[in-house]
């Protein structure tokens, strides 16, 4: 991999998401598979990463954000994409024009798709929300039956499509947990009102990446897997990714930038939470919690932080967490130099740490490790195909599939 000017990437396998999605359809049966695709494809890369989960048999694309939608159809992917996260006054009509699907969890947000709609002369596609129990987006059962009945309304003086139906489970990554089977119980209700008051819906959906990998059950029409597409584990305490047929996607590497002896006794970055216990040699790695290394993955004297590996060792974070850098201890004996490259996470194949192992190092979840990589950090893509998974070799910045902050699905 040739060095650029930022010491830095994040190594993103194409083949590795269409791989997965093809495991996750295989998985889902006779439902259809949503690539959940937001947060630049939880940091992979929004553009490429759609592509992919295409290529592997995904139907429809799931995003957040209006912006997220409307950069897919700017860069040529015309499948069926749903955006569900938009305020008022919201350019709505831009993402009826692009025929995107919204979503609809309240009355104004109907009001304000309908007028979208009439603006632009398109009738709009949507899928109301209801909230079976997330405490979330979606409207309560109470208030479903006039919210579907306006819709309803809307849909025959030809303005609304309703096309669909949706929810989310709280309690997915445990699916004992008694909370499934009653959203489940709740959202076969809305199904039913729905469709006793005209709904003729062409998807019900429940099913994020934990449901459609442990419950057959939750899969209705269309499964919405996210983390899973890009070969994360949501059930890490049930199995890792190898037990779903999974590939992490991401590579994170870096070039240590300074390797140097120091004494015993010396402190090790900001207010010396590491001190070294005999002469050693330092190595400075050049990504820090502005790139998205978490600052709670930082070392003291009595735990290493997270885990890099540094040829065939695996090693952690000494002291603090910088904004653009930390430090490893490689030891006494340490042949490394400046340009030795260093690896903070990848599949695992290779010995090296995973997301997951971060996760643990930083008291949170590997959605978070790899959605939160810093918008400077390049992505290089590897394994695409002739269909056009990845036409760039390298992006930066959202509209190129570059970073943005997201969250969990």
């Amino acid at each position: 991999m040739p060095v650029t000017a930022f010491p830095a990437r994040a190594v993103i396998d194409l083949a590795a998401i269409r791989s997965n999605v093809a495991a996750l359809r295989g998985t889902a049966g006779s439902a259809q598979v949503m690539a959940v695709v937001k947060a630049d494809a939880y940091g992979h890369g929004l553009v490429p990463s759609a592509r992919a989960a295409l290529a592997g048999g995904a139907t429809w694309l799931g995003v957040a954000q209006l912006e997220e939608a409307l950069a897919l159809r700017a860069a040529g992917v015309d499948a069926p994409v749903l955006c569900w996260l938009y305020a008022p006054g919201a350019p709505l009509g831009r993402a009826v024009e692009a025929g995107v699907d919204l979503s609809v969890s309240a009355g104004w947000a109907l009001v304000e798709v309908v007028d979208a709609a009439r603006a632009t002369g398109r009738t709009a596609r949507i899928h109301v929300k209801v909230d079976t129990g997330l405490g979330r987006g979606g409207a309560m059962p109470r208030e479903l039956e006039s919210l579907l009945d306006a819709a309803l309304a809307a849909q025959a003086e030809g303005t609304v499509d309703v096309v669909g139906l949706w929810s989310h489970l709280a309690w997915a990554d445990a699916p004992d947990h008694p909370t499934v089977l009653a959203q489940a119980a709740v959202f076969d209700e809305a199904v039913a009102l729905a469709e006793r008051r005209g709904a003729r819906l062409e998807v019900r959906h429940l099913a994020n990446s934990a449901a459609t990998l442990t419950n057959p059950a939750m899969h209705y029409d269309l499964v919405r897997p996210g983390i899973a597409v890009f070969g994360l584990s949501p059930v890490p305490q049930l199995g890792g990714p190898e037990a779903y047929g999974l590939t992490p996607a991401m590579r994170v590497e870096a070039e240590l930038v300074l390797a140097k002896v120091v004494p015993a006794g010396h402190g090790v970055s900001y207010a010396h939470a590491y001190v070294t216990a005999a002469e050693t040699v330092l190595g400075v790695v050049p990504l820090g919690y502005a790139d998205g290394v978490p600052r709670h993955a930082s070392g003291g004297v009595d735990r290493w932080g997270g885990p890099v590996q540094v040829g065939r060792r695996r090693l952690g974070i000494a002291g603090r967490v910088c904004m653009d850098q930390f430090v490893l201890d490689l030891g006494p004996d340490a042949t490394e130099v400046a340009g030795d490259r260093v690896v903070l996470f990848g599949s695992g194949a290779d010995g090296e740490p995973t997301a997951e192992d971060w996760a643990a190092a930083a008291g949170t979840i590997s959605y978070e490790i790899v959605a939160r990589l810093g918008a400077r950090v390049p992505r290089t893509y590897t394994g695409g195909d002739e269909g056009g998974a990845a036409r760039d070799t390298a992006s930066s910045g959202p509209e190129q599939g570059g970073p943005q902050q997201g969250g969990t699905a």
